[in-house]
C-alpha cells in the first residue's frame, strides 16, 4: 500500500489559517500521551513537542517556525491522520523511528499571520543572537539528545518555478555549512533523503519539485545545525496553481513527508543515491501573481505598459481565514516576467483616480471593455 492511497487531510483544520488555541486544544484532547509542553513564545504561549516511535533513528522536526507558514503544522497533522487508517505502515515507520516534533514554534506570529514573532525577530536569523525566547527552546531541544536527522519545514512565495512555467509547488534543500558550499557527507546524507523523496513525487506532480538555493546563511538555523553536525533538511510548501489556500501543496508536502521519514528509516544516515539530489532543478524567480498586459494608462501622451500584481496575504481580526490582498509591484515593461494569471488590456479601458498605479500599494483600478 503507498501512503499516496490513504492520505486524508485532518478535518478540524480545513483552512489554511490555523488558531494557535484550537491547535492547542486539539492536540491536549487526541494526542495528550505524546505530547509535553517545552517553553512558551513570548506571550506566553506554549509551545508544544509531539514524541512518537520506538526506534533507533531519532528525528527531530518543527513547524511554523514563520508564523504565516501553516503548510508543516497541517502535514503532520495529516500524516497522523493518514497513519491511523494504515496501523500496519504507522507501526513499520515508528518501530525504526523516534520523531520529536515542534508544533508551531512561533505562535505569537501563527496567531497573527507573520513571519516574525511577537518582538519582531525572525527566528530564523537568530541562530546566535538568541532575542528571541523561541530560538532558545529548539536549540535545547536539538542539544537534549543526538539527534540523527532534522526537518526543518517552511514555505515559499508563488514567485517560484522549477523551469519558468511550473511552480515550485515542493522544494528541498540540503543546506551548506559553508561559504563555498562543500558537499560534505552530513550534506549527502541530507542528499540521500531528498533524492528518495523526488523519486516517489517526480511521477505524482511533475515538473512541480524544485531545488532550493544552497547559499550559506551564516545566521540561519539549518545551516548552523548542519555545521554543527546534526543532517538538516529544509522542505519548502509552494504554489499550486489556482489554489491559493494551498490544500493541494498540503498533500504533497504531507506525502513528502511520509517518504521523507521512511527514507530516513531505510538509510539509517547511509547516502545510497544522494546524486538523484542534483537532477532536481534549482528553483526559478519567474512570476507574479497576475501581470496586466498592455495597459494604457489615463494620460496625455501615450503609455501602454504592463502592471505586475503580488497577493499579500492577511489575518484581519474576527475571521477565521486569511484573505488575499493585491499590490502593484511593478509598472512598465514586465516581459522577464509571467503571472498564474494574465490579462491582456488591448483595447481596453484604465479605471483609476490616480494617472499611474502606485507601487507597493492596494491595487486601486479596474480595468474594464
Amino acid at each position: 500500500m503507498n501512503f499516496e492511497h490513504i492520505y486524508s487531510p485532518a478535518s478540524d483544520f480545513s483552512n489554511r489559517y490555523i488558531s494557535p488555541e484550537k491547535l492547542f486544544s486539539y492536540l491536549q484532547a487526541n494526542l495528550s500521551d505524546y505530547i509535553q509542553e517545552i517553553g512558551t513564545s513570548y506571550l506566553e504561549k506554549p509551545i508544544y513537542q509531539l514524541s512518537i516511535g520506538t526506534g533507533n533513528i531519532q528525528v527531530l522536526a518543527w513547524s511554523q517556525m514563520h508564523g504565516n507558514e501553516s503548510n508543516a503544522t497541517h502535514a503532520m497533522l495529516d500524516l497522523l491522520t493518514s497513519l491511523d487508517k494504515a496501523p500496519e505502515m504507522k507501526e513499520d515507520l515508528f518501530s525504526k523511528i523516534r520523531l520529536d516534533f515542534i508544533f508551531m514554534l512561533n505562535p505569537d506570529g501563527s496567531e497573527k499571520w507573520t513571519r516574525l514573532n511577537a518582538v519582531d525577530i525572525d527566528l530564523n536569523r537568530d541562530f546566535h543572537n538568541e532575542a528571541s525566547k523561541e530560538i532558545k527552546f529548539l536549540k535545547k531541544a536539538a542539544a537534549s539528545k543526538k539527534y540523527d536527522y532534522a526537518l526543518n519545514l517552511h514555505e515559499q512565495r508563488t514567485i517560484f518555478t522549477t523551469d519558468g512555467i511550473h511552480p515550485a509547488t515542493l522544494s528541498f534543500l540540503a543546506p551548506s555549512e559553508n561559504v563555498e558550499r562543500t558537499v560534505t557527507e552530513n550534506r549527502k546524507k541530507c542528499m540521500a533523503v531528498i533524492g528518495s523523496v523526488y523519486n516517489h513525487l517526480k511521477e505524482m506532480i511533475p515538473n512541480q519539485i524544485g531545488r532550493y538555493s544552497d547559499e550559506f546563511y551564516p545566521t540561519s538555523t539549518g545551516d548552523n545545525f548542519i555545521k554543527a553536525g546534526m543532517p538538516t533538511i529544509l522542505f519548502e510548501g509552494g504554489h499550486f496553481v489556482d489554489d491559493y489556500t494551498r490544500k493541494g501543496t498540503r498533500k504533497y508536502y504531507t506525502i513528502a513527508l511520509y517518504y521523507a521519514l521512511k527514507a530516513i528509516s531505510e538509510l539509517n544516515s547511509e547516502i545510497t543515491g544522494w546524486e538523484t539530489y542534483l537532477d532536481i532543478p534549482e528553483n526559478k524567480e519567474t512570476h507574479y501573481d497576475i501581470i496586466y498586459r498592455n495597459v494604457r494608462l489615463n494620460t496625455e501622451h501615450e503609455c501602454i505598459l504592463d502592471i505586475a500584481v503580488q497577493y499579500r496575504e492577511m489575518k484581519e481580526d474576527g475571521k477565521d481565514e486569511i484573505s488575499f490582498v493585491p499590490y502593484v509591484m511593478e509598472a512598465g515593461d514586465v516581459k522577464k516576467r509571467k503571472g498564474w494569471l494574465e490579462v491582456d488590456c488591448t483595447g481596453k479601458k484604465f479605471i483609476s483616480t490616480h494617472k499611474y498605479p502606485k507601487l507597493d500599494s492596494v491595487v486601486d483600478f479596474t480595468i474594464e471593455d
